[in-house]
Parts: structure tokens; C-alpha cells; sequence
């Protein structure tokens, strides 16, 4: 196929989500930069636009300026990655909506849920899809855990437990990516809203199970830190299944520790981010085995997430293009969708963050959905 235009809002000189936006945008070919506003200052927008190729013609230091201009070029962007700080993603992404510009937005949604319905009354009005990032459902062990267990290889899901430690944030430090994300007002919220919401969707897309309730103790270690900097919260699934999460940043020796195991009456799944080719799968009374990305053993089509042979390692920036690959299939029309994360999940991101905050502010209380 032709390479998708894509433009890109924030992601600047300095940004880390942006180059990763980029780099999984282009690992299959099937997109090309084209145009940005890639900082709201008009020298650094500039600046980053030539070191990134981009014409100066198609370079832009306002996101409502971009998307009105590129509507109304014959050659415009299909569709536009929205890559600044959360409290900067309603403006941009309502903007291009309504000019019928397809969305790629990192996550979660926004800070607020009053930007957030505005976000979702955009969608429902607008002909253009709109997409979230929650990359690691981009993950062909994942999407195959979710195989597996809509077709009941797990049997009725009792358990469900999500970790996602990192130790960066242990002492106050002062860099780019720190600042905003303790943050209250840039950020919304802390581990819950950057790393727990990752957990919280991976948990509901690999499961299929809906939350019903959940009750978070959350708190921040770091003394004048005025965001979550670790959580725990116990989850009600529908189904009557049981889930927790732990969400922490101040988690030392945890570079970036994702781990998902999901417990089942006739079997199990466990996997971790560490080592992402590989899963544990256990049917009760006999051996546990361990299924490999790409491997033998899963069946016809095993390779549809995958580009290199198994015992090659994939990882992080290959899931992170599953998700910008099957987007640009979407759009077209080659696929359905169904395994992107889209305005409902973003908004059960919202409810999360929201939820947990509430049921903190009243001593772990359960809200229920």
C-alpha cells in the first residue's frame, strides 16, 4: 500500500513518546511524516520539523493552525499522532476530528472528565476514527492470550493480578520528563494515570472482562510530591473473577516491570514484559508449558503479529507499530478495528483514574462503576 501522511502534535526537540510514535509509525512502510506542530514555541517547532525532514511549508507552531490547513490541502495528512503532555491532548484532538482528520492520541485520554466527554462527543460527531496507544496490547503473546482465552482455554477466569514497577521516580528529580508528570495539572494524576492505566487495559483487553468496582489505597513516598507515586487496588470483574493491581514508580531495581497472569478454573497465563517472546501457559494437572511469540504450538496464523522468526527478540517498538500497522489498516479499511484501543477504552482509562482517586480520598471505599 501507498504510505498513510501522518502529522504529529507535540513530540518536539526532547520529547521521549514522540520518537517512539515515530519510529513504530514507520517500521512497516505503511506511514510518512509529513507535517507537525511539533512545540507550541515557533523557533523549536521549526527546528524539529527540519531535523525530522519535514517541509517548512508543513511545519506549524499551532495545532488549530495544522489542522485547518492541512483539512484543505489536496496532499493533507490521513491522519495526525497527538503526543503532548495529557492536559494538552482535548484541544488538538477535538480540532482534528472535526476537520475529519483520523486521531492517534497517546494516553490516557485527557486530565480532566470534562475534557474527556468533550473528547467523546467529538468522536461520536466526527466520520474520522480516533485511536489511543495503550502499546502493549500491540504484543502477539498478549493478542494471543486473549485468543486463548475468549475460546476458553483458561475455562471461567477466577484471578487476575497486573504489576507495572518502575524505580525513576524514587527521588525528586528535575528533568523534562519528570516535571510534568508530577505534575497535577499537566499530569491529571500520578503512577495510576501514566503506568497504572497500561496495567488496568492490559488486564481488561487480554481477560474480556468488564470491572464492576474497585477500591485503591494510593500514596506518595517522595515528601512534597503532590501525584501518586504507588498504588494498590483491588478489582470486582464481572463474572465474579477478582483482580488486583499494583502500580508503582518508587519501586527500586524495577526498570520497567510489567507483569499480567491471569488464573482460570481449568488453566493459567503468565507473562512479563522482561522477556515479552515468552509465556507461561499451564492447564491444571499437567505440565506448564512455555509458548514463544511466533513459536510452535499455536496454530495457524501464529505469525500475524510478528516480522522476524522466532529466537529473534521483539519487544517494546514492535508492539508499539502492531498498533500503528493495524491503524492504517483500519483506516482503509483493511481490518475492523477490534484490536485497537479506542474511545471506550480511553474512557474506562478515565473512570479508572478517576475511581481510584475517589475511593483514596475516602479510605480505600469501593466505587462502583
Amino acid at each position: 500500500m501507498k504510505p498513510l501522511k501522518l502529522g504529529m502534535v507535540g513530540g518536539g526537540q526532547g520529547a521521549f513518546i514522540g520518537a517512539v510514535h515515530r519510529i513504530a509509525a514507520r517500521l512497516d512502510g505503511k506511514w510518512s511524516l509529513t507535517s507537525g506542530a511539533l512545540s507550541s514555541d515557533p523557533d523549536r517547532a521549526a527546528a524539529s520539523a527540519a531535523e525530522l525532514g519535514i517541509a517548512p511549508d508543513r511545519t506549524y507552531s499551532s495545532y488549530a493552525d495544522m489542522a485547518k490547513a492541512e483539512a484543505a490541502r489536496p496532499d493533507g495528512i490521513d491522519a495526525v499522532a497527538i503526543v503532548t503532555p495529557n492536559h494538552m491532548h482535548a484541544g488538538p484532538v477535538i480540532a482534528f476530528l472535526n476537520a475529519g482528520i483520523h486521531v492517534i492520541c497517546d494516553k490516557p485520554l485527557s486530565t480532566t472528565q470534562e475534557d474527556a466527554d468533550a473528547i467523546k462527543a467529538a468522536v461520536e460527531a466526527s466520520s474520522a476514527k480516533f485511536i489511543l496507544t495503550h502499546n502493549y496490547t500491540g504484543y502477539p503473546l498478549m493478542r494471543q492470550a486473549r485468543e486463548m482465552i475468549a475460546r476458553g482455554d483458561l475455562g471461567n477466569l477466577r484471578v487476575i493480578q497486573a504489576e507495572y514497577a518502575q524505580d525513576w521516580l524514587t527521588e525528586d528529580i528535575q528533568n523534562k520528563q519528570a516535571d510534568w508528570r508530577t505534575d497535577p495539572k499537566r499530569a491529571g494524576a500520578g503512577a495510576i494515570g501514566d503506568i497504572g492505566t497500561h496495567a488496568f487495559n492490559l488486564l481488561s483487553f487480554v481477560s474480556g472482562l468488564e470491572t464492576e468496582a474497585l477500591s485503591a489505597d494510593l500514596h506518595s513516598f517522595v515528601d512534597g510530591r503532590q501525584v501518586d507515586d504507588n498504588a494498590h487496588i483491588l478489582l470486582r470483574l464481572k463474572g465474579g473473577a477478582r483482580g488486583m493491581i499494583w502500580a508503582s514508580q518508587i519501586a527500586v531495581g524495577c526498570e520497567n516491570d510489567l507483569t499480567l497472569r491471569i488464573y482460570g478454573d481449568k488453566g493459567s497465563i503468565e507473562w512479563d514484559h522482561g522477556n515479552p517472546n515468552k509465556m507461561r501457559f499451564t492447564k491444571f494437572g499437567t505440565p506448564t508449558q512455555i509458548l514463544t511469540r511466533g513459536g510452535a504450538g499455536l496454530g495457524d496464523g501464529n505469525d500475524r503479529w510478528t516480522r522476524i522468526p522466532p529466537g529473534h527478540p521483539e519487544g517494546y517498538l514492535e508492539g508499539f507499530a502492531n498498533l500503528y500497522s493495524d491503524a492504517a489498516d483500519f483506516i482503509i479499511g483493511s481490518n475492523d478495528g477490534q484490536l485497537l484501543p479506542g474511545i471506550n477504552a480511553a474512557m474506562d482509562g478515565m473512570w479508572f483514574i478517576s475511581a481510584c482517586q475517589d475511593s483514596a480520598a475516602h479510605d480505600t471505599a469501593w466505587v462502583r462503576k
